[in-house]
Order: structure tokens, then C-alpha cells, then sequence
């Protein structure tokens, strides 16, 4: 599949062929939603905390006796009635990850890939250096008619990293962190020819999982 190499001064640089397994696969809409499912699970911190019974302060002393008060029986005043009492099955300090399958992560991020070609929004840019202003960046994503894109470059310059860190949806990744949530967070893609070359290394069969799991 061909496709036209654009400049950040919205010009042309020749074409490039992409390999139609990559980006011309059919999008799996379930498959996407549990990579982002499992992506979103990963990030988060899971530092959520709630007191038990047996943390919160208070005496362990019989509040009366069991009977002849005329109140209900208790036995604890931190029991989860009072007002002062632990909680039942409340949230705790844990881990939310899980694992998934290496090709299911694969074949994700080909669905994403693949899903931003067939809605025409995937650009391949020929390189994304040179910009080291932001109003100079924000100019030319102006005239690209780009106000959400996910630039993935093979590695990212720093200059180009600063000018676009305070553009509100533009992002800048490199290759090995280029992932589903991301690409289909953004309206646009735009991936450089080096981006392009890193990614058909990264999606190779074969890969290394610690290459495909960003």
C-alpha cells in the first residue's frame, strides 16, 4: 500500500510503501477495547485506602452488657454500625495489572494502526525535527489542519519534545511507546518514516513481549 510522505511544512516528500499486514488489517473492535482495558488497569496507582475493624482506634471493650439495656446486642463499638467503626470489604492497597497475551497486544495495536489508515487519518511525516518553538509548532499543525495528533517518531529529538510539551493534544512517543490508547485517544495519527520502520521491527513475529507491551 502507498502512501504520501508529508513535510511539517505541509509539503511533499515522495511516497512509502506500507506493509498491507500492519496497516491494511481488518480492525478488531474487541480486541482494541482489552488492550485499552488493560492498559488503563496498569496505570492505575491502586493507593485507594479504607480502615478495617480491627485499624480504627476505639476500645475493644463490650459497649454494655448482652442483655436487659433494652439496645440492640453489640459487641464492638468499631463495628462498621457505629459511626466511628471500620469498613466492611472496603477498598485496599493492591495491584490492579494483569496480564494478557502477547499476541492479543500485538494484534491491538495492528487494529488501531489499521483502524486510523482506513479512516484516512494516518500521515506519514517524512521527519519531526527542527521545530524547537512552540508558537513555531503550533503554527504548522495549524496549516496540517491537526488539533489532536500522536506523533511517533523511531527516537524522539528533544527540541521537538519541548516545542509540543505545552500544545494541548499533541503528544510526541517513540516507537516502543507507541499504544493503543494513545493512537485512539487522538483524531490523528502521524508517524515519521524512521517511526515507520521501528514499528514494523517492533511488530515482526517474534518480538521480544518487553517490545510490544508499551
Amino acid at each position: 500500500m502507498q502512501i504520501d510522505i508529508t513535510t511539517l511544512d505541509n509539503g511533499r516528500a515522495g511516497s512509502l510503501e506500507l506493509p498491507d499486514d500492519i496497516f491494511a488489517a481488518a480492525p478488531r473492535a474487541d480486541i482494541m477495547a482489552r488492550v485499552v482495558h488493560w492498559q488503563l488497569a496498569k496505570r492505575r496507582a491502586g493507593t485507594h485506602k479504607v480502615k478495617g475493624m480491627g485499624e480504627v482506634s476505639g476500645t475493644t471493650k463490650k459497649p454494655y452488657k448482652q442483655k436487659g439495656t433494652g439496645n440492640a446486642r453489640q459487641g464492638s463499638l468499631r463495628s462498621p454500625q457505629f459511626r466511628t467503626g471500620g469498613v466492611v470489604h472496603g477498598p485496599v492497597v493492591r495491584d490492579h495489572g494483569y496480564d494478557l497475551p502477547k499476541k492479543v497486544r500485538r494484534l491491538g495495536l495492528i487494529s488501531a494502526l489499521s483502524q486510523k489508515q482506513a479512516e484516512g487519518k494516518l500521515v506519514v511525516l517524512d521527519a519531526a525535527i527542527g521545530t524547537a518553538k512552540t508558537q513555531d509548532l503550533v503554527a504548522k499543525l495549524k496549516v496540517l489542519g491537526w488539533k489532536s495528533v500522536l506523533i511517533v517518531d523511531a527516537v524522539v529529538d528533544e527540541g521537538f519534545s519541548r516545542a509540543s510539551s505545552n500544545i494541548p493534544y499533541v503528544d510526541v512517543l517513540p516507537t516502543v511507546g507507541a499504544n493503543v490508547y494513545d493512537i485512539l485517544h487522538h483524531e490523528f495519527l502521524a508517524i515519521t518514516t524512521a517511526g515507520i520502520e521501528g514499528l514494523k521491527a517492533r511488530l515482526a513475529r517474534g518480538t521480544s513481549s518487553q517490545e510490544i507491551a508499551a
